[in-house]
């Protein structure tokens, strides 16, 4: 990107901690998520799916922020239950974070090359959950993790977050590098979008609310 991101902690600002803290239990998954918007990148993951593990890695990392998750699930009819309800959870933290998003961008994009594989990521948190999913991705595997589990991922994200998030893979091959190339372009849109600016009073939006 261009222009310049303000730090989620710049001075002068009056901040409270943003966090979310979830805690979630159907007849198919039990999870415990934390996350600290304002963190540095530290990552415990513990999914019981390794590519899913790897992923949400890489958005704490990339995203700058602090993320925690403990996840028990049906895995032995498949990944889909676990991978969603993570989705579900993460978005459910995300919503707590923000709060009522006074300062706050509200805007985020970022287009991540990873080898042959380029996404762009645009996120919106503006209160209307709705996903595009325009990618090359049709069926197929990474290891064992079935590669449309990662479009359900964030179907579950905006769904409970509120945010419009449109991902965008113009080209790639390899299935991996298509996927990971995604979380990371969300993990800087995510971090973008809600970093505080001090230019924002208030919520940035013309109607005064989000």
């Amino acid at each position: 990107m261009g222009d310049s991101v303000p730090p989620k902690n710049r001075e002068g600002l009056n901040l409270v901690a943003r966090r979310g803290q979830v805690s979630r239990k159907t007849g198919e998954t039990q999870i415990e998520l934390e996350l600290n918007l304002d963190g540095t990148g530290k990552s415990d993951i513990r999914t019981g799916v390794g590519f899913l593990d790897h992923m949400l890695d890489l958005v704490a990392k990339h995203g700058f922020l602090d993320l925690s998750v403990r996840a028990e699930g049906d895995l032995q009819v498949d990944f889909h239950h676990t991978t969603e309800d993570v989705g579900i959870c993460l978005g459910m933290a995300i919503a707590q974070a923000i709060g009522d998003k006074a300062g706050m961008r509200r805007f985020g994009g970022e287009t991540i090359p990873m080898y042959e594989a380029l996404a762009t990521v645009n996120i919106d948190l503006c209160g209307r959950p709705f996903l595009v999913w325009n990618t090359p991705l049709d069926g197929g595997k990474v290891g064992d993790f079935d590669a449309e589990l990662a479009e359900e991922f964030f179907h579950g994200v905006v769904n409970h977050s509120g945010a419009t998030m449109h991902v965008n893979v113009p080209y790639g091959a390899n299935r991996h590098h298509l996927i990971e190339a995604v979380f990371k372009a969300f993990a800087r849109a995510l971090d973008q979008a809600t970093s505080l600016d001090p230019r924002v009073q208030g919520v940035l939006s013309s109607k005064g609310s989000l």
